[in-house]
């Protein structure tokens, strides 16, 4: 049994709308060994070791029915197993996932095993140790030398699992909040390995750091740190403090005492989480100990007065106090016949104690700190307690040191109250907690006594959210309302497109419409990352990666995000939902890649943007494949597409009040015209988009009525829709390698990025409408890792169109030999009918193009599909015709016909280049690509 791939994905996928890991698990021989055939020994042995499992419900809906599962006939396989193991993993480590799925794949014994997950690591260890514990039940003649190293033991294991999972997990306090934070519809990124979160997206982001927040205030974080500032701000304003000093030395420490009077308290200048503190210490030598101890975390240490009373955490949040709780050290109560060390493992069997932040409580440690607390009551962890006696086995409460926390918030004395609130205010903290000794809470400290400790910032909720005793209380809430109050923006609207070819312009134009519109938008495309319409980012950049990207820049107010096939298969999308979501079309292009070989397939990978749209789908429904999706989305609209007026669906759609696009013949030309709730709202002439060049380019009529519709449903005003259109072209800047016109030569060129069939037909049926008086030239290519069909159909698209086609092959051969694909595409067109005299094949892009800029004369027209998008496009501008004058009159005599060979190659012509890393298309990209 061993896992042949691993993929994460960390948003809406093929296997669900929230992050799933899936692995493809090859069983081997223990495909032939189900739970049935292994046994009773193989179960209970799980069981034994991972107990929760019990209340899995699996296919049965209810607690117990995995179990039975396994149990009953056959039971299960092992993948399945797998499954509710990586699950209940988690679960253990205090995740609450519960979605899993297995299903077999064509090879045998092999099988999708996808499970959810929280923390990235987290999840993909759940999986790795699921192997492991699976592989160590079973009999010995069935494993597998190397699933379990030798040594290997489960409980340590697990452990080790736990901490590894919380060292990466959220802790308490930000998990707190970002549930909060959930629970009101708020999004949120995670910027680190930490606890730095973002609330929010865009210019409506807030930042946290555990429960410090982007508004708290720097200075008051520094006070809240110097225990010595503090104690002389809070003394200054009255309130209840103890006398302290500072000191450097253990001598000072004691003179320090002296003065002060026994007992006192010493802690680290600048410590937290309780580290280093020792408490009521009576003797010269307890002094120097607890010197040392507070040493350990700060050049400084503080000596101070023992308050006595009960540890008391007081939270205030804006202004007001939200929860109070008193805390209890780690402690032990004897029984008169236990030792302090089974006292410990009874006290630890308690189900709500775990390692570190795992559950409510924490285990406690018999460490050197609980050694020092018993040697003071001259005890051992040997020594039998008596009845009822408590011994204390750490000096102060933390719930993290194994602690306990009882909620007092509604019997606090209002003076008390009032107390906490002026000690935050006076520190300066939004958010901030109050340590405050006192006999007992519900009186005033006015006529009982008492005093404040410390003053906090980071405060932790664990002890108010989840308290051993009490009334648990909503910390979270109070912060997220002071940072998003109720009816203020948190989210951008988001626009997500996908399709098979128009992607990339259809974004574009729904960014500038977007812009004209006096939005900054953030857009995500196959060339870049742009802000505002400045590029940020080179590269291929329409997968998770980079929607996060623009969704946590502070200065975007909407985000257009190009979605492509690659990401989605990859790692799924990188947001949850979108407002509006569109599919252009669906094309055959990269089938057999990814286990993806129809088309049908392909439709659903490009049918997840439509499944997590909120408000609208717009949907082409002039492609069958992409009018079937309409039934798989929850959005509350839908908008078709359609270039035929006649669609009966559309039509029908309409009369009902639907929203749609149109294309409507008029005197004036062809009309993009809007429907929705009965109003006929005509939008902009065809031929006044440039994009279009005068409305022959079809193609990118259909890409201006899905920008207009996504524009319409973002909510975005008749006018600027309008003017966005009238002022988008296709020009290199705006839209590089997208149907662009070079005119400044004697012929006119036209470049474009086309790689599949359905685009370069596209392209070809442009070129046929475009009005030329000379010859019509093609440049053709086609990526390496398509399959010969694919090939041929590129190939076919363009035959009988050209008077001339030149078969060239990508920089990057993708698998191929140097002249596999040019050959292929050479074939084809034969094949079709092209004579042998009007085809010439050179692999190499550059002498490609530069052979068919010099066969252009006056009027003719070259159809330029390229790969090395920017080199290309300069080949093309810096192209001089009288320089190529033999080239001209000999292209004038003859085609050129003789075939290139790799070995011909003039290498000094990528001389220039340097060390550039390139994706599929030749733009410049960083290494970390994201598609």
């Amino acid at each position: 049994m061993r896992i042949l791939e691993r993929s994460v994905f960390v948003g809406p996928s093929l296997y669900a709308h929230f992050p799933v890991i899936r692995l493809e698990l090859d069983l081997g021989e223990l495909e032939k060994w189900p739970t049935g055939k292994l046994g009773a020994t193989f179960v209970d042995g799980l069981i034994a070791a991972l107990p929760g499992l019990a209340e899995h419900g699996c296919s049965y809906r209810e607690p117990g029915g995995f179990i039975r599962r396994m149990r009953e006939g056959e039971g299960t396989w092992l993948g399945h197993v797998l499954e509710h193991v990586a699950i209940e993993l988690q679960n253990v480590a205090g995740e609450d996932v519960t979605f899993g799925k297995t299903r077999s794949v064509d090879k045998p014994g092999v099988y999708s095993v996808v499970y959810e997950y929280v923390q990235k690591e987290e999840g993909i260890a759940a999986g790795e140790l699921a192997l492991r514990l699976l592989s160590s039940l079973l009999p010995a003649e069935l494993q597998v030398r190397g699933n379990v190293p030798e040594g290997w033991e489960w409980t340590s294991a697990r452990d080790e699992f736990i901490r590894y999972a919380q060292r990466r997990a959220l802790g308490p306090s930000t998990a707190s909040l970002v549930r909060a934070a959930e629970e009101r519809d708020i999004p949120w990124l995670r910027l680190n390995d930490q606890s730095l979160v973002q609330l929010g997206h865009g210019k409506y982001q807030q930042r946290i750091q555990a429960t410090v927040t982007g508004r708290t205030p720097h200075i008051a974080v520094e006070l809240a740190s110097d225990k010595e500032e503090t104690n002389k701000i809070l003394a200054s304003l009255g309130l209840p403090v103890p006398k302290q000093e500072l000191v450097q030395s253990e001598e000072g420490a004691l003179r320090a005492a002296r003065r002060l009077g026994v007992p006192v308290v010493t802690k680290p200048f600048n410590g937290n989480h309780g580290r280093g503190i020792s408490i009521h210490l009576m003797t010269d030598e307890q002094v120097v100990e607890g010197f040392k101890a507070a040493r350990e975390h700060s050049r400084s240490v503080i000596v101070e007065n023992f308050l006595s009373g009960d540890d008391h955490r007081l939270l205030v949040v804006n202004g007001e106090l939200v929860a109070a709780t008193r805390r209890t050290p780690g402690h032990v109560i004897g029984d008169g016949s236990s030792t302090i060390a089974q006292l410990v493992e009874v006290v630890n069997a308690d189900p709500r104690r775990g390692v570190g932040h795992e559950k409510v409580l924490t285990r406690i440690e018999l460490d050197a700190q609980a050694t020092m607390m018993m040697e003071r009551v001259g005890y051992t962890v040997a020594s039998v307690p008596k009845a009822d006696e408590i011994v204390y086995l750490r000096s102060t409460a933390n719930l993290s040191t194994g602690g306990t926390a009882t909620d007092v918030t509604d019997i606090i004395h209002p003076d008390n109250r009032d107390m906490a609130v002026r000690a935050i205010r006076a520190i300066g903290l939004d958010v901030g907690g109050v340590d405050f000794l006192s006999t007992n809470i519900a009186e005033s400290y006015k006529s009982i006594g008492g005093g404040i400790c410390e003053v906090n910032a980071a405060p932790g909720f664990r002890m108010h959210v989840s308290p051993s005793e009490g009334t648990p209380r909503d910390a979270a809430g109070p912060v997220i309302d002071m940072l998003f109050p109720p009816g203020s923006p948190a989210r951008v609207p988001i626009a997500a497109l996908t399709g098979t070819n128009g992607k990339t312009t259809t974004a574009r134009m729904l960014a500038h419409i977007t812009k004209m519109a006096g939005y900054t938008p953030g857009l995500t495309t196959t060339d870049g990352v742009y802000i505002d319409g400045q590029r940020t980012v080179e590269g291929d950049m329409t997968g998770p990666v980079s929607a996060r990207m623009v969704l946590s820049d502070p200065q975007i107010d909407i985000a257009v995000l190009e979605t492509a096939r690659g990401g989605l298969l990859r790692a799924g999308m990188g947001v949850t939902k979108v407002n509006v979501g569109a599919v252009l079309n669906v094309q055959s292009d990269h089938l057999g890649l990814k286990g993806i070989d129809t088309l049908e397939q392909l439709a659903e990978v490009k049918r997840i943007v439509i499944e997590v749209a909120t408000d609208c789908a717009v949907l082409n429904a002039d492609d069958p494949l992409v009018l079937k999706m309409s039934g798989y989305t929850d959005a509350k609209v839908i908008c078709y597409v359609t270039m035929n007026p006649s669609h009966a669906l559309v039509r029908e759609h309409v009369r009902a009040g639907g929203r749609a696009c149109a294309l409507e013949a008029g005197v004036n030309g062809a009309m993009i015209t809007l429907y929705d709730k009965g109003s006929h709202i005509p939008l902009l002439w065809t031929h006044l988009i440039p994009a279009t060049l005068e409305g022959r380019a079809l193609h990118n009529v259909q890409n201006a009525m899905v920008a207009a519709s996504m524009a319409f449903s973002l909510g975005i005003k008749l006018d600027a829709i309008r003017q966005g259109l009238r002022t988008f072209d296709t020009t290199f800047f705006q839209a590089p390698g997208r149907m662009n016109v070079y005119s400044e030569h004697p012929f006119k060129v036209l470049f474009d990025y086309g790689h599949n069939a359905h685009a370069v037909a596209v392209m070809a049926d442009l070129a046929g409408r475009l009005d030329v008086t000379g010859r019509r030239i093609v440049v053709l290519a086609g990526p390496g890792d398509r399959r010969d069909e694919d090939l041929v159909a590129i190939a076919d698209a363009v035959a009988g169109r050209f008077d001339h086609y030149i078969c060239r092959r990508d920089d990057a051969l993708r698998g191929r030999d140097g002249d596999e694909v040019p050959g292929i595409l050479a074939r084809a067109l034969r094949a079709a009918g092209v004579p042998d005299a009007a085809i010439s094949l050179i692999p190499d892009e550059q002498k490609a193009i530069d052979a068919a800029l010099g066969m252009g004369r006056a009027g003719d027209l070259l159809l330029v599909f390229a790969d090395a998008l920017v080199r290309s496009w300069k080949q093309i501008i810096k192209f001089r015709p009288e320089g190529t004058a033999e080239l001209r009159a000999e292209s004038a005599a003859a085609p050129i016909t003789p075939p290139v060979t790799e070995a011909s190659f003039d290498e000094s012509s990528f001389a220039d280049l340097g060390d550039v890393v390139r994706d599929e298309r030749g733009v410049r990209f960083s290494r970390e690509s994201d598609d």
